[in-house]
């Protein structure tokens, strides 16, 4: 009998659960400029981290829904003959992220991969073919499950790099800051 996680550590984190914490952004109007754009980068390390994360879930959903569908209909295709129309079904219908730059890689992928394979430590997932409807039910379940959770966890971490964010324009708005200190600085870093 195979089994899967069924309380795996949010994604992100110790890292996510900070920037969450509702006392994350408490002062930052009284904060150095300097320390703002640290809060802020350091939030979108960890929103490029989830957005990684999240499409190697969603990757991996994907295909296991797939593979129901195929039996489900007794397609005679194997899976591999359908990983082109799988891999192109995401390009069909309007994006739903954000459309941020990205300006950072994520931090560590092997950390990321490690917690989306963890979501179903006992279901190999590279033989669907082989496995059980049972056991990819209950994968699809977990991995559905885990990207609604990783989901929310991604917007919480943009509404903390809007906030920010704002913070950063008002003072560039009201004069407390300069582009030109900005541009210096950052060419330093």
């Amino acid at each position: 009998m195979t089994s899967v996680s069924p309380s795996p550590t949010p994604a992100g984190g110790a890292a996510v659960d900070a920037l969450l914490d509702p006392g994350f952004l408490e002062g930052v109007e009284s904060r150095s400029m300097g320390d703002v754009r640290g809060l802020r980068r350091r939030a979108e390390q960890e929103e490029v981290n989830l957005s990684y994360t999240r499409r190697l879930l969603q990757g991996r959903l994907d295909i296991v829904r797939r593979e129901l569908q195929r039996r489900a209909e007794h397609d005679g295709r194997s899976l591999v003959d359908l990983l082109p129309e799988i891999l192109s079904e995401k390009g069909r219908g309007p994006a739903h992220g954000l459309g941020r730059h990205q300006t950072v890689q994520p931090a560590a992928p092997e950390v990321y991969e490690s917690w989306v394979h963890g979501l179903t430590p006992d279901v190999d997932l590279s033989d669907v073919a082989g496995l059980p409807d049972a056991d990819l039910e209950r994968a699809a379940r977990a991995l559905a499950a885990a990207e609604g959770s990783l989901s929310e966890r991604r917007r919480g971490v943009q509404q903390v790099m809007d906030a920010l964010a704002g913070e950063l324009a008002s003072r560039y708005r009201s004069g407390e800051a300069d582009v030109a200190a900005l541009l210096a600085d950052e060419g330093r870093h």
